[in-house]
């Protein structure tokens, strides 16, 4: 009775071991590996995705984290030329008390992307398809 729990232990522990290994994610048309290539979309935020978005033609996985990148960190980009623009307009207008807020707006959401960029890529690489709220559905829809 002692040596099948044991046995059981053992064989459950190697199938975890098993099921926890990397699956395969498909041939990539850049002919490098799919993890790496997932990574990459993220290195140089919405320019890379773009890149390999263009260029990946196989790869579901590589082409969600392209489409992923370009939404999220072109969407950042924007976000912090709408606040520039803004505090631009309450300047022109003599609102300075205004322009430490918008200061500090942007140092939190540049803060945050950095943070989610080295998530991403994190999770990209270790092949997980890590789809973020709304953005994640629509790069699905469309890699």
């Amino acid at each position: 009775m002692r040596a099948e729990v044991i046995n059981e232990a053992v064989l459950g522990s190697i199938k975890k071991e098993v099921s926890m290994g990397k699956t395969n994610l498909g041939k990539t048309s850049l002919g490098m590996q799919a993890e790496l290539e997932a990574l990459l979309c993220y290195a140089l935020g919405f320019i890379t995705g773009i890149i390999f978005y263009i260029l990946e033609k196989e790869n579901k996985f590589v082409r969600f984290h392209a489409m992923q990148s370009l939404i999220t960190f072109g969407g950042f980009l924007l976000a912090g030329f709408a606040i520039s623009i803004i505090s631009w307009m309450f300047a022109l207008i003599r609102l300075y008390f205004f322009l430490p807020l918008f200061g500090l707006v942007s140092m939190i959401m540049w803060l945050g992307a950095v943070v989610l960029w080295i998530v991403l890529m994190v999770r990209a690489y270790q092949g997980e398809k890590f789809k973020l709220p709304m953005i994640g559905d629509i790069a699905e829809k469309n890699a």
